[in-house]
């Protein structure tokens, strides 16, 4: 089933241009996502991830998202069973708008916020059909154990004892010499775990959204061990012989990691760590073979499944812009927009209209285009044939 469009006619009657923009935007996104729609079945996941830009914030100054768009997001979502849902903000009447337009049969999981500077006051939630998928009553934040927690570069405060000597008359506001010291320390926004099924599949999804810092030095160096710690986690979990991670059948849990890991590109240390303990991209959206010149590598999906009959049948990324916020639309949109870019940033202040409205669209619908994969969950061939095989002496 569709979404229902919950308070279209309601925005119709109090703003009939943006309702008749809506509802015709909305007849051209199901024709461009049709094929996309059509590939969902009884016998496999549609499984994605979206990091959707400070959903729904409003702490950059660019503006909530109109009521419209709400309606596009949701017309994306529907698509899939399953949706990870990155940068989720405190306030969840964002998210809630969002799953009243999906319908009744749609439910959601989300965190709690990561507090400190890191955390960036965001929530992870996944938002899942459930008469597709089901939850199995499993669920929270990846904590590291002490000895793999991720060591980090924090600047010390400055002390008396750090000022150089001052010769009589000198400024007394010298300026100190910035020193750093080595911490341990958690994941800047925790992971979160959820265990799921859909079909005969059962599994653990994990959903995250990596430290970005900076493109080199030690806050880079933070972005790498924060994907190898987490890989490495689920790898010792796995591979545990203990009882706690088998099923009934003596089956191993599998996992799948999916989200914003702030990826570099396909040959960078970032990369490298995603898949340096067993991790796999599946083949179908790995490198460039969903991404157009100039799409980043950051989101990604990732599977460590121990089942054999685990298939990723096939892949592929979202062009969110198709239909809608286009850029022949910004004389549309232009007096819903700022004034002015509210960017601190000089350098990356936009200095035209075109360029602020290519900006402020990320707000409304995102900087990051949703990816999925599609993957397999009907085993009862396998199952039967099975219980026809005589047991192996």
């Amino acid at each position: 089933m569709t979404n229902k469009y919950a308070g279209l006619r309601g925005l119709l009657k109090n703003d009939a241009p943006a309702g008749r923009r809506c509802a015709e935007r909305l007849l051209k996104m199901r024709a461009s996502l049709q094929d996309l729609r059509a590939r969902k079945s009884d016998d496999t996941l549609m499984l994605a991830t979206w990091n959707i830009r400070d959903f729904d914030s409003n702490k950059f100054g660019y503006g909530y998202r109109l009521p419209e768009t709400f309606y596009y997001l949701a017309e994306i979502i529907s698509c899939f069973d399953l949706v990870a849902l990155q940068e989720v903000n405190r306030d969840l009447s964002g998210l809630e708008t969002l799953m009243r337009i999906l319908g009744r049969e749609w439910d959601y999981i989300a965190t709690d916020t990561t507090e400190g500077p890191g955390g960036n006051g965001e929530r992870m939630a996944f938002v899942f059909n459930t008469e597709k998928v089901w939850f199995r009553k499993i669920a929270g934040e990846v904590v590291l154990p002490e000895g793999q927690l991720i060591v980090t570069q924090k600047k010390k405060k400055a002390s008396k004892a750090d000022a150089p000597a001052l010769e009589p008359g000198a400024v007394a506001a010298a300026k100190v010499k910035e020193q750093y010291e080595e911490v341990k320390q958690q994941f800047a926004r925790s992971p979160f775990l959820v265990a799921f099924q859909s079909g005969w599949f059962r599994f653990s999804l994990c959903t995250v959204h990596i430290y970005y810092g900076e493109d080199r030095g030690a806050k880079l160096q933070q972005r790498i061990d924060e994907i190898d710690r987490l890989v490495s986690f689920f790898k010792k979990r796995q591979d545990s012989q203990s009882s706690a991670e088998r099923d009934r059948s003596g089956a191993v849990e599998n996992y799948l990691l999916l989200g914003d890991f702030n990826v570099v590109s396909p040959e960078h240390e970032t990369m490298k760590a995603l898949k340096r303990h067993g991790f796999l991209v599946p083949e179908q959206i790995d490198g460039d073979k969903v991404r157009k010149d100039g799409q980043h590598y950051y989101d990604q999906i990732a599977a460590r499944v121990k089942d054999k009959r685990f298939k990723v049948i096939d892949g592929g990324m979202v062009d969110m812009y198709a239909d809608v916020f286009r850029d022949e639309d910004l004389p549309i949109y232009q007096a819903l927009m700022p004034a002015v870019d509210p960017e601190k940033s000089a350098r990356a202040r936009a200095t035209t209209p075109e360029k602020l409205f290519n900006k402020w669209r990320t707000w409304q619908m995102s900087d990051h285009h949703p990816l999925w994969i599609q993957i397999k969950t009907d085993f009862a061939d396998t199952y039967l044939s099975d219980l026809l095989t005589p047991p192996q002496p």
